[in-house]
């Protein structure tokens, strides 16, 4: 099939690498192994609740585990790789799933008083709409390589 647009493939690779293996990997790896480092860079919420603070540990941890994948897939789109596409479902699906559940986890720390620098906009906008934009583009560049018999 053809691509969505011309070097789609290389547009979806070089986010996947920026948003998806950039951030959510590396500055979620440097948070796991030292969290007030990842605090101070600004890469983690300072004065979070202790239960929220939990739960980001353990989304750190989860975008840590999953994040190299990122690398992989975006890596394989900007040189073409045939097999890269099927790997391309993998952050298109999760970093799409990253924004929705950013959103509404934003979403809710506003309903309860809770102001983080994540729950502001323009913060919250536009990491929500990277995400999205990244993980929906991802996904159409993968299903654009579709082999169909």
């Amino acid at each position: 099939m053809d691509q969505i647009f011309p070097y789609a493939n290389v547009v979806s690779g070089v986010l996947v690498l920026l948003i998806g293996f950039g951030v959510h990997f590396i500055a979620q790896t440097l948070s796991v192994i030292n969290w007030d480092l990842g605090t101070r860079l600004g890469l983690q919420e300072a004065g979070m609740r202790p239960e929220h603070k939990n739960y980001e540990q353990a989304i750190a941890v989860s975008d840590m585990l999953i994040g190299w994948t990122y690398g992989v897939a975006g890596v394989g789109l900007l040189i073409d790789a045939s097999w890269s596409y099927a790997w391309a479902w993998i952050p298109g699906a999760v970093l799409t799933y990253h924004a929705l559940g950013f959103w509404f986890w934003t979403g809710n720390h506003i309903k309860s008083g809770d102001h983080y620098s994540t729950t502001k906009n323009p913060m919250r906008s536009v990491w929500g709409a990277s995400n999205l934009v990244t993980g929906i583009l991802t996904l159409l560049v993968a299903n654009s390589q579709m082999i169909v018999p």
